[in-house]
């Protein structure tokens, strides 16, 4: 399951440089994550960097967009290999 960014947000810019995966980007008014990159941090980190240092707590997990660890690790792969 991807994260999303609530509006909640109060735009702090420290989730942003945390994304391994390049997910997190300013949007029209506060931060959003792109699904198709976030992975939660698996293949990365144990937990969602993003989630970790948000002073706000507004990164839940995307009812949206659902996956399992196995889906979220072949994105993973998926992005790691392209970068290579």
């Amino acid at each position: 399951m991807a994260l999303y960014i609530t509006d909640e947000c109060i735009n702090c810019d420290v989730c942003e440089p945390e994304c391994p995966n390049n997910a997190i980007s300013e949007g029209e008014e506060i931060y959003v994550i792109d699904p198709q990159l976030c992975t939660e941090c698996v293949g990365h980190y144990d937990e969602p960097q993003c989630q970790q240092v948000c002073p706000v707590d507004c990164i839940p997990k995307d009812p949206n967009h659902v996956e399992s660890e196995g889906q979220l690790m072949d994105k993973y792969e998926r992005i790691t290999a392209a970068q290579v």
